[in-house]
């Protein structure tokens, strides 16, 4: 949508151990692109991420709807892989999908798609090719050995690349395109200054 009044709010997901570093990128550029982020908890009740940061939910999961939202991002987390705590939000991820909505999950939010079957039929990456195969998905032949790969409505990504995962999101939702998502990228990504002057001359900074 062409207007910052008319899009729908994004929506991050926050939990207990949360990785606070993967999503900065993402969701710092979509708000400056007009978009409200919006925390979403397993409860109102605050979280506080694996760097110590205390996070008050603005909504709890019961209370989104694919409708109402433009995108549900999942960080990783301890969490995925300690217990079922956070299956909730990957039910979630699949009522998004299901609806055409999209979603974004790096690091250990793969693998709490994976488990959930979302994984089997959508190309993907992740952490490492046998990561995810511990889960006991059905999807190891759509592994991507990539840095972040998108299919359809779906962004995946692993632990290391925060960037590639916010370049995928911004061409996903149409925020960057072209050389200037590519100048992006390069700048954050590569700290390549001749990106610089194509983000400033597109006002993409």
């Amino acid at each position: 949508m062409s207007s910052s009044d008319t899009r729908k709010p994004v929506h991050l997901a926050v939990y207990d151990t949360l990785a606070d570093w993967e999503t900065g990128h993402t969701t710092a550029h979509l708000a400056r692109a007009g978009y409200e982020i919006r925390t979403v908890g397993p409860s109102r009740e605050p979280v506080v991420s694996i760097g110590g940061l205390r996070i008050a939910p603005d909504l709890a999961l019961d209370d989104v709807r694919p409708e109402d939202s433009s995108l549900l991002i999942l960080p990783g987390a301890d969490l995925w892989d300690t217990g079922d705590d956070l299956a909730p939000f990957a039910r979630t991820a699949r009522e998004f999908l299901d609806a055409g909505v999209p979603v974004a999950a790096i690091c250990g939010a793969t693998a709490g798609l994976a488990r959930e079957g979302l994984l089997d039929d959508r190309d993907h990456t992740g952490a490492v090719s046998f990561y995810l195969a511990a889960t006991g998905y059905g999807g190891g032949e759509r592994y991507v050995d990539a840095d972040a790969v998108t299919d359809g409505k779906l962004v995946t990504a692993g632990p290391t690349e925060p960037v590639a995962f916010a370049r995928e999101v911004f061409g996903l939702l149409g925020v960057y395109e072209g050389e200037v998502l590519d100048a992006w990228y390069r700048l954050f990504h590569d700290s390549d200054a001749e990106a610089y002057a194509v983000l400033q001359k597109a006002d993409a900074l």
